[in-house]
């Protein structure tokens, strides 16, 4: 039976219009003569859903009786029995009652499918099981509906249903998702302009993730080989040598050509890890490579410009980048093509730029005679040459024979390969040039004579001499690649090392230092800057001097107290420091971020205060000018009245210019750091009364919702109840006589959310971005209207109490207004938010 195919609508929220697509679909391919039926469908109470669904066969749901409660659930069985051509099954992620025949929908569906009936379903991007904990750190809350990612990923179809998150909240706001009274819970909650923001970038990178995959597996399955250029991708063949940097920047240049070009790096080492480049290279090069937006790659493989050929291939490439042969001419001529040849015949339709550098061609240097084998070795090989021989000799003359010629020469040759072995080269070419004249002297006619009486007893001493060399240069071979491997295995456990104490919570600077001295075995190891200590490992006043000191950085030493460290050793520290200075660098832009936060918000808490003043300065100031210029007046009589209203009216101009003023002082001593924030754990209550009773507002006026289990909020009592004074008062300003202002409170994801709700004319949608502006008050200029701040100062001092201040659209019209704060818990001390009383904002 062949298997039926799925297709399934992607959303990234609830209401973007999945289940209407879908029935939209299903009506299609009704038209078209298919035989559709509905396996089930939510609409949620949604009238155009519903309606979208009427004329569709519906196949009935199966009723099921939980703790009282009658459930409507898929019924299964009989959608086998209809079996038809399309089921259209709403809501894949959602878990069935007790009792049925699977506890998940999508189980449902797989049955379906493998019945043969084509499916066409629902699923919103939270639901999707990997993405489950990226979720929980979005919208705060956790899903407890999930759908296996094997399921979406092994559908025929998926379809991403999208819609602008603004335009979402409007359909939200109009009542057409849920109803009215979860409108404010939702807009406030799960549906902010970010969660939405970040759910539909979420949804497109997951699908187009899973585009990518479909490429390459319908490639894959196809044995194509060539390259699809659906997108720029450029692969940078690294060796680890210093012409690295070139060619990656070169390669970066050749992606930025293109509009979503990609960088991608790949080093290729040897299976036995024996082959490899620089390390400290390889770390500075990776860096690069991260801050030119690419991703670093390592492969192994034994042919090198195969593995890099593949790997190109299976990134769907179309460039690639490998430096010109550091070899030098006359290597390259004895050892045939390199890397970059051979790499440009198998590339086929890969383009391939030979990039030139400054380490091309480099001059031929001549082979060490030093073996890698150390003293004490070729002292055991000498030995066994010096004492092995007379034995050897004993031994073959008390049993020489005229025919024994052939054996014996094998005899010392078998000598020479054993002291190759033990003590390389040196020790082997002493061991046949003895065996050499031991053999003339008492073996080869004329005997006890050390003369070569024929050709052939000199090529016999040649041929010895060459199978020395040989041998001893095999094993010189195997003991240099012993040595690295050990060495490549301890590098690879300290730089392990380094990482688990950086992922376990260590600074990464002081994992490093101590690590360093520990690996080393070092005295003691110091990172200085600017003769400052940033860290140390061992010994704080270390005898002497420093045996080494490397540069990190810019301005940062690494100073190593000790023994004198091997080459071998310094290009291990290479990387070392290399991964100091990334940790230098990343500290000093999180202190630099850190600093320009605080920076930042007293900046906009300063910057909103004096334009404020400056706005507002004017108007009182002529209004008292005027009044008092009109009493001294000689030419007009004024009568008491008048004269009573004119003082009054310079008196109140005066008082407003007072609290300006006062207001500008305060301010000024906030920046010098007199005067700071002070956040405390509050209760909201103990805010919004207060602002209440000084606008002399009650329930007529002033409809309050907090709940009593809110949790208190961290903030400034005095500055917090200024905002919700402004913020009560433009409300009830701008709401009509007959309606109410709503204060309401909320807590969410460890923030407490205060909403002043007017049901006003509300503020026009390109007016929005002004709104936070000074006195941006639709028109309003009277003089009765406070300090006239505006919004603008609200803003600010919500900001230095690290809160924020926003704008929603409140349904049916008006403005609402988001005070968002952290929450603080109950046990917090005032010792606590004493701390932050004596710092600036």
């Amino acid at each position: 039976m062949t298997r039926g195919q799925l297709r399934v609508f992607l959303g990234a929220a609830p209401g973007v219009g999945k289940t209407y697509t879908m029935l939209e679909e299903g009506r299609r391919l009704r038209d078209e003569g298919r035989d559709v039926a509905v396996a089930v469908v939510e609409t949620h109470g949604r009238a155009a859903t519903a309606a979208m669904a009427e004329g569709l066969e519906t196949v009935p749901p199966v009723q099921v009786n939980h703790r009282g409660l009658v459930l409507s659930e898929l019924d299964l069985n009989a959608v086998l029995a209809r079996r038809p051509d399309y089921a259209l099954v709403d809501e894949l992620a959602h878990t069935n009652a007790p009792g049925l025949a699977h506890a998940k929908r999508w189980q449902d569906v797989q049955t379906l499918l493998d019945a043969g009936i084509n499916v066409l379903s629902t699923v919103n991007i939270q639901h999707i099981e990997s993405l489950n904990d990226v979720i929980e750190q979005i919208t705060g809350t956790v899903q407890r509906e999930t759908v296996p990612d094997s399921v979406l990923r092994t559908a025929d179809q998926v379809e991403l249903v999208d819609i602008a998150p603004q335009l979402l909240r409007g359909r939200l706001s109009q009542g057409i998702i849920y109803p009215a009274g979860r409108v404010d819970a939702a807009l406030s909650n799960y549906f902010r302009l970010g969660n939405l923001t970040a759910l539909r970038e979420l949804a497109l990178l997951w699908l187009a993730d899973e585009v990518d995959s479909a490429l390459n597996k319908y490639r894959a399955e196809n044995g194509i080989r060539n390259k699809w250029e659906a997108r720029e991708r450029v692969v940078v063949a690294l060796t680890g040598g210093p012409e690295g940097q070139t060619l990656l920047r070169r390669g970066a240049r050749i992606a930025a050509r293109s509009a979503g070009g990609q960088l991608l790096a790949v080093h290729v080492t040897s299976p036995d890890g024996l082959r490899g480049g620089d390390p400290g290279e390889l770390a500075s090069q990776r860096a690069l490579v991260e801050k030119l937006g690419g991703t670093f790659h390592q492969v192994v493989g034994s042919d090198i410009p195969h593995a890099l050929v593949d790997f190109a291939r299976g990134v769907n490439a179309t460039q690639l980048v490998i430096g010109v042969s550091r070899r030098p001419r006359i290597q390259a001529l004895l050892t045939g093509p390199g890397i970059g040849a051979t790499a440009v015949r198998e590339s086929g339709d890969i383009d391939v730029h030979i990039v030139n550098h400054a380490s091309a061609g480099g001059r031929p240097v001549l082979p060490r005679l030093g073996g890698a084998l150390t003293v004490r070795r070729r002292l055991w090989g000498l030995a066994l040459a010096l004492a092995g021989g007379p034995l050897l000799t004993w031994a073959l003359v008390l049993m020489s024979t005229p025919e024994s010629i052939t054996g014996d020469v094998l005899s010392y040759q078998l000598l020479v390969i054993l002291v190759a072995l033990v003590g390389g080269i040196w020790p082997a070419l002493f061991a046949a040039l003895l065996s050499g004249i031991t053999l003339d002297y008492f073996f080869i006619q004329p005997l006890y004579t050390v003369s070569v009486a024929t050709p052939a007893h000199i090529l016999a001493l040649v041929l010895y001499l060459v199978n020395a060399m040989l041998v001893s240069f095999v094993v010189d071979r195997a003991a240099r690649r012993s040595r690295a491997a050990r060495r490549s295995a301890a590098e690879s456990e300290l730089l392990a090392s380094v990482a688990g104490n950086v992922l376990r919570g260590e600074d990464a600077t002081a994992a490093l230092v101590s690590r360093t001295r520990e690996a080393f075995s070092l005295d003691s190891v110091h990172l200085m800057a600017d003769g400052v200590q940033l860290a140390a490992a061992g010994a704080r006043t270390p005898p002497g001097a420093a045996s080494l000191v490397l540069p990190v950085g810019e301005h940062a030493v690494l100073e190593l107290y000790g023994r004198d460290l091997e080459a071998a050793d310094r290009r291990l520290l290479a990387v070392i420091t290399a991964q100091l200075e990334a940790a230098l660098d990343f500290g000093d832009l999180a202190e630099t971020a850190k600093g320009l936060g605080s920076l930042a918000a007293a900046d906009k808490v300063r910057t909103a205060l004096l334009a404020a003043v400056g706005h507002d300065l004017r108007r009182p100031l002529t209004a008292a000018t005027a009044a008092v210029t009109g009493l001294r007046a000689p030419d007009v009589q004024w009568s008491e009245q008048d004269r009573a209203e004119l003082l009054a009216t310079a008196e109140e101009s005066l008082a407003t210019l007072s609290e300006l003023v006062t207001s500008l002082l305060d301010v000024s001593r906030l920046q010098a750091g007199v005067l700071g924030v002070s956040l405390a754990p509050l209760d909201t209550a103990d805010a919004v009364l207060p602002a209440l009773e000084e606008l002399g507002l009650g329930p007529a006026e002033v409809e309050l919702e907090i709940p009593p289990a809110l949790p208190p909020v961290l903030a400034d009592p005095v500055l917090l109840q200024r905002v919700l004074v402004n913020l009560l008062a433009n409300a009830v300003r701008f709401s009509p006589p007959e309606a109410k202002v709503v204060l309401a409170a909320s807590a969410f994801a460890g923030r407490v959310e205060i909403r002043v709700i007017d049901c006003g004319p509300g503020i026009s949608a390109e007016r929005l971005e002004d709104v936070f502006l000074p006195f941006q008050r639709l028109g309003d200029t009277d003089n009765l209207t406070g300090l006239g701040l505006g919004l603008a100062l609200a803003k600010g001092f919500m900001e230095g109490m690290m809160g924020t201040l926003e704008t929603e659209d409140t349904p049916g019209g008006g403005l609402t207004m988001v005070l968002s704060l952290p929450a603080a818990a109950v046990e917090e001390t005032t010792e606590q938010s004493a701390g932050s009383s004596d710092g600036t904002l």
